[in-house]
């Protein structure tokens, strides 16, 4: 077992970017509630409102529209309610509609009734089926005249890193008079994103997934006539009343300075994180030929591998590559530290011998040559004592 680490599960979490430690050591010094209008109040709410403008820029919104929660499944329960309203309307939502291939905490339909939520089905690359949705949402309109739907895509996969075709969603939403909800917590920070020219009504934002702290989200709203007429959190008059709480200063500062950062880097990061994602790849196909790349046929994130090698289990390969100093993840980190099956590649019709032997390797900020090298290394040893002994059993 080795005692050095190479760490490759940048969509489970980021580390933390030294800037933004430093950020939030100076903040956690200070006293003062941001509600407070003594003096001490005021510069902890200006240190707020600083860190909500570099959050907004990061995704093209106005300020006003960012509102902070404690991170990504809060925000995504706070966007997907019936109650949600534009431009005066007061009737609920009739239907809500996710991807299948969603985290765990939109899949639900967060608080919508059960028998109100529904699926959209993707292909074998885990892209939506966007014909299935436009024929869904011309049912919905014969079967109950003026009912509208919300719909919530994920911007991109945090499994397989697929992006989803958003804008052209949005566009077949609103022709029928529904809104769109987009979970960008694994884009946000990789891929350049602008929630007004994408066009969806709310946008979900973590800190934590490009080297901001955990524990602080947002959820942004794409226009001011958005309301959230029953909100999740309820008290106080905290950021307009849409999230009761005293602000988590110190980690809304570590989430603006992570949101700058990553807005300055945007435009190398896809270049500099997707040849080694892609040099990843190569050196994967390599040592295994007969290994199956995730969403390889469409656009990914340039940080994202997920793939299997058929007859390899992923619990005994995550084993043996953190014996040799390797950290990646077989999918989603929100499963309490268990390996299980992937809800994404089934829904993606990945056959259950493969789909039980898929990792995911993630890229970030931080990410080097070496590191690629070190998995590459300890890959081959692995992968390959497995294969050979596969082959082994096969023979006798």
């Amino acid at each position: 077992m080795t005692t050095e680490r190479t760490y490759l599960d940048y969509n489970a979490t980021a580390p933390v970017r030294p800037a933004v430690m430093e950020a939030m050591a100076r903040a956690l010094a200070l006293t003062g509630n941001p509600s407070s209008v003594h003096s001490e109040g005021r510069t902890v709410r200006r240190l707020v409102e600083e860190a909500r403008e570099k959050v907004a820029a990061l995704v093209g919104a106005r300020p006003q529209n960012v509102i902070f929660t404690s991170g990504g499944s809060e925000a995504n329960n706070t966007a997907l309610t019936p109650t949600l309203g534009c431009c005066g309307r007061e009737e609920p939502l009739a239907l809500c509609l996710v991807g299948a291939t969603e985290h765990p905490s939109v899949l639900e339909g967060a608080r919508f009734p059960a028998h109100r939520v529904e699926r959209v089905p993707v292909d074998r690359q885990g892209l939506a089926d966007l014909s299935w949705l436009e024929r869904r949402l011309s049912r919905l309109a014969d079967e109950r005249p003026g009912g509208r739907a919300l719909v919530s895509l994920q911007f991109a996969n945090n499994e397989t890193g697929v992006v989803q075709p958003v804008s052209e969603a949005v566009r077949l939403v609103h022709a029928r008079d529904g809104m769109v909800h987009t979970d960008a917590v694994q884009a946000a920070g990789k891929i350049p994103i602008d929630v007004a020219g994408l066009g969806a009504d709310l946008m979900t934002l973590s800190a934590h997934k490009f080297g901001g702290p955990q524990g602080v989200g947002a959820l942004v709203l794409g226009h001011e006539a958005i309301e959230i007429r029953e909100r999740l959190v309820r008290g106080g008059g905290q950021q307009r009343g849409y999230r009761a709480g005293t602000e988590n200063v110190a980690g809304i500062v570590g989430f603006g300075v992570a949101a700058s950062l990553a807005l300055d880097e945007i435009e190398d990061y896809s270049a500099r994180i997707g040849a080694l994602r892609d040099r990843l790849q190569d050196e994967v196909r390599r040592i295994a030929p007969d290994a199956v790349i995730f969403g390889a046929g469409v656009d990914r994130l340039p940080n994202t591998l997920a793939f299997a090698v058929p007859g390899l289990r992923a619990e005994t390969l995550l084993m043996a590559l953190d014996l040799e100093g390797v950290a990646v993840s077989s999918g989603s980190a929100c499963s309490s530290g268990k390996v299980r099956r992937s809800h994404v590649l089934d829904a993606m019709g990945v056959a259950r011998d493969v789909a039980e032997g898929a990792l995911r390797v993630s890229l970030g900020w931080a990410s080097e040559e070496a590191d690629v090298t070190r998995f590459a290394t300890a890959f081959a040893k692995v992968a390959g004592a497995l294969i050979s002994r596969r082959a082994g059993r096969q023979a006798a």
